[in-house]
């Protein structure tokens, strides 16, 4: 089955041949991304290359239902979106698939979960049942078999003296919150933590707070914690991969992970590194969804497969591909 090869990707050519794969597969069974290739000109035996795949405007996560397997949906996952607004809906009809996509990708990058204890800035499950990131923090936070591990949302208290403990004892601690949790934190409460303790943003002020961009965020961070780099998490609703950076805002992703970037006024047209555009993704965890996906976000790629996240699009929708009604 290829949702099993997706994950021993080990290379550049590993990569192109499964991303070709997984485009027929998705063509023949994905109707809605069938015939938006169709109406771009592109047909299942025309592409042999990546960069002849067409890339799904993120927004059809909003309009239709996405999913290229026949299979029971399991889980439905819903953006968080402001009130009256539309959320994307991600259709999941293997949650196994994202299970082992986040513990090999966090495993990737981090090592072993059993070896930190996780403390979650974030909504618990029961709250946000419908968040894949709150899922993924669910899971990570179990797996970690630390009792200390779970969600502090709303225990301030409790999380500032699990916090002095830990790192007394020097233990490895992940912190992980949206970025308005973690500023109300250092602003309210004096915490130093140790050099090796791993804070990690995962964006959005959810209408809390005035917008900052990231450079800014990380310097309150830093100084706030006592500590000399943030780390980033950069994942959506409609993937089941996540990038991550160990500082700077420079992103990683997985094997089964690529960035590239877009002309901004012809969405058509790829951009070489360095120069920044609309962030296309290949997320080949998505496989019975779509793995290519056109983003609102805007960025560089790097020589090294790196990338940076340095605005969104000023535009509700993405010009030049959003201009068909399915």
């Amino acid at each position: 089955m290829l949702s099993e090869t997706i994950f021993t990707i080990q290379n550049n050519t590993d990569f192109e041949k499964m991303a070709i794969r997984v485009f027929q597969h998705q063509y023949i069974n994905c109707k809605v991304y069938q015939r938006f290739c169709n109406l771009l000109g592109v047909t299942k035996s025309a592409v042999t290359k990546i960069k002849e795949i067409p890339f799904l405007p993120v927004q059809f996560f909003k309009q239709e239902k996405i999913v290229s397997s026949s299979s029971n949906i399991q889980q439905v996952f819903t953006s968080s979106g402001t009130t009256g607004s539309i959320t994307s809906k991600h259709y999941i009809t293997n949650l196994d698939i994202y299970e082992n996509s986040f513990f090999k990708g966090f495993q990737h990058f981090y090592g072993n979960i059993e070896d930190y204890t996780i403390l979650a800035l974030l909504p618990s499950y029961l709250e946000r049942e419908n968040s894949s990131l709150v899922y993924m923090a669910d899971k990570l936070i179990k797996d970690s078999k630390q009792s200390n591990s779970g969600f502090y949302l709303d225990e301030t208290t409790k999380l500032i003296e699990t916090l002095k403990h830990l790192t007394k004892e020097r233990k490895k601690i992940i912190l992980i919150g949206v970025s308005f949790a973690l500023l109300d934190l250092i602003e309210n409460n004096s915490i130093q933590l140790n050099k090796d303790t791993i804070v990690m943003e995962t964006g959005g002020m959810k209408g809390r707070r005035k917008e900052i961009i990231r450079e800014e965020l990380h310097q309150i961070l830093k100084k706030g914690f006592g500590i000399s780099e943030i780390h980033s998490e950069y994942g959506m609703t409609e993937l089941l991969s996540q990038a991550y950076s160990k500082g700077n805002g420079i992103f990683y992703c997985p094997p089964w992970m690529k960035i590239s970037t877009r002309d901004t006024e012809d969405a058509l047209t790829y951009l070489e590194t360095n120069k920044t555009g609309g962030i296309n993704i290949i997320d080949l965890a998505n496989i019975n969804s779509c793995s290519f996906i056109a983003t609102q976000d805007l960025g560089k790629t790097y020589d090294d497969g790196s990338f940076e996240i340095l605005g969104r699009f000023d535009n509700s929708d993405i010009r030049g591909c959003n201009l068909m009604a399915l």
